[in-house]
């Protein structure tokens, strides 16, 4: 069995133009007398590697909190792409996807330089799965993003933004991207790894 990390460390991630860049306070110091070593933090949380909960642009949408942890573990299909993902290009990931095991088609991670159309997103929707991942630090195009949250986070797909997947070979994985437990948010930090031949029947 073998471990991919695909997260970004968080004080050296890519931040999304405008966003606040995470960052670290240390507050007590042993080497300076204090018992122990201790920092304050301060980022968005949308930073680096990080989940999008449909309250990210629907004012009634579910919260992180309220998210189904289901959708952020289990297996999960990796597909490489470069460029406009189309909706036929959609389609055929899925397709892919449920040949090689039927339960990696409710969570899709795009390796590669991949950006996701409107088009794509509703076939995404439409198939109903629960998670889309994609390198950049936003789905859709970085100019406009917003028509394709809104069919993904209106159709409760949750979106695992800034991932990185170079190591891994598309095909078949387990997935583990929880979010903190941040009640009433937007968005969270997550720790995402991907796990290579594992057989679970339960996910």
């Amino acid at each position: 069995m073998k471990l991919y990390d695909i997260s970004q460390e968080v004080f050296g991630c890519v931040v999304f133009p405008g966003d606040p860049a995470p960052e670290r306070e240390v507050i007590a110091k042993i080497s300076e007398g204090s018992p122990c070593n201790l920092s304050k933090i301060s980022m968005c949380a949308h930073n680096g590697t990080h989940v999008d909960a449909p309250f990210h642009f629907y004012e009634k949408g579910k919260t992180i909190d309220e998210t189904q942890l289901e959708k952020y573990i289990g297996m999960a299909y990796v597909a490489e792409h470069t460029g406009m993902l189309t909706a036929e290009d959609a389609a055929a990931i899925l397709k892919k996807a449920e040949e090689m095991d039927e339960r990696s088609g409710k969570r899709i991670l795009i390796k590669g330089k991949a950006i996701v159309s409107l088009d794509a997103a509703k076939v995404f929707a439409e198939a109903g799965i629960w998670l889309l991942g994609n390198e950049s630090q936003t789905v859709g195009p970085e100019d406009a993003p917003m028509d394709v949250h809104l069919r993904l986070l209106g159709a409760e797909v949750v979106l695992l933004e800034g991932i990185r997947l170079g190591e891994v070979a598309e095909g078949v994985y387990f997935l583990s991207a929880a979010p903190i437990n941040l009640g009433g948010a937007d968005g969270a930090p997550c720790r995402a790894v991907l796990l290579e031949d594992v057989q679970l029947v339960a996910f």
